[in-house]
């Protein structure tokens, strides 16, 4: 019955698994602010290319629901991928796609706390599972920088981006009645409006770097598939399952995103990697499985 929402989800965190691959390729070819703001630019030329009559279409009900629309550009385009770029320069891809697991389990408690969503033991098994997985890679595998708190400063900059999106995805259950071109294209320009005071700052601190060849590849790849294809498919199922089921599906992203990176990039594959793809993915399993006889 939800096959359609699965698939959506599969291609979905498969596109962003590549998109902490490419923001590690970015280093040194474009820096984290500029990349965010081409990134927005070119999605916001497309979407509106193929969909502004869809857009005047909707635009009543869209001054209607300004806000909220602002706040999703911001908090699950700008925050996330800003602070995602950042943190690939201090920290590893493959930790920073393994981290991800996390946010289905942030999903589920805002939820709950929000709006008393129900849900099983298994689900709670499950979402435990993701969040043990994202402490083990956190840590590196050392336990023991948990009670020292020594994680990395890449890792801990991936902690914004982590509560960016769980944000983000709580906040879709109020977006407006309105086509997904239009509901992409006016995050999409929020976005690209306030990536562009970071992309200023980033000038004026002395740290900008304009693309080069291999900037320009990764922010098309940005900009078409972990922008427009992913958020396009990420919204749609979430209209059909519902925001805690879609939600965990994003633990699919460090099983894309260790590959990809051991693959394109050549980052050595620790235990403790294999060992929180484990629980991401039996995480994933359990909760589907023991899901609510009403999800």
């Amino acid at each position: 019955m939800h096959k359609q929402a699965y698939l959506s989800l599969v291609i979905a965190t498969l596109c962003w698994g590549g998109n902490a691959v490419a923001g590690k390729l970015a280093v040194g070819h474009v820096s984290p602010m500029i990349l965010t703001f081409w990134r927005w630019f070119f999605a916001v030329v497309i979407i509106f290319a193929i969909s502004l009559p869809q857009i005047r279409k909707d635009w009543p009900v869209v001054r209607k629901h300004l806000p909220i629309l602002i706040f999703l550009g911001i908090s699950g385009y700008v925050v996330f991928n800003a602070a995602l770029y950042t943190a690939v320069n201090y920290t590893t891809a493959i930790n920073v796609t393994v981290e991800q697991v996390l946010i289905p389990m942030l999903i589920f408690v805002m939820n709950f706390a929000l709006f008393r969503m129900k849900v099983s033991w298994a689900q709670i098994f499950g979402f435990t599972l993701t969040f043990v997985g994202g402490l083990i890679t956190a840590a590196h595998g050392d336990i023991q920088t948990l009670w020292t708190l020594t994680v990395n400063m890449g890792d801990a900059i991936m902690m914004i981006a982590i509560v960016g999106y769980a944000l983000y995805t709580v906040a879709l259950r109020w977006r407006p009645m309105i086509d997904w071109r239009t509901l992409m294209a006016v995050p999409a320009l929020v976005a690209l409006v306030f990536s562009a005071p970071l992309a200023a700052w980033e000038y004026e601190s002395g740290r900008m770097i304009w693309p080069d060849l291999t900037g320009w590849i990764v922010v098309l790849y940005t900009a078409v598939f972990a922008s427009l294809v992913a958020q396009v498919l990420y919204i749609v199922a979430v209209g059909k399952i519902g925001a805690n089921r879609a939600g965990l599906f994003i633990n699919l992203v460090p099983v894309f995103g260790t590959l990809l990176s051991v693959v394109i990039i050549g980052e050595d594959l620790q235990f403790f990697h294999v060992a929180a793809l484990a629980l991401a993915l039996g995480g994933i399993a359990i909760a589907e499985w023991g899901k609510p006889a009403s999800a």
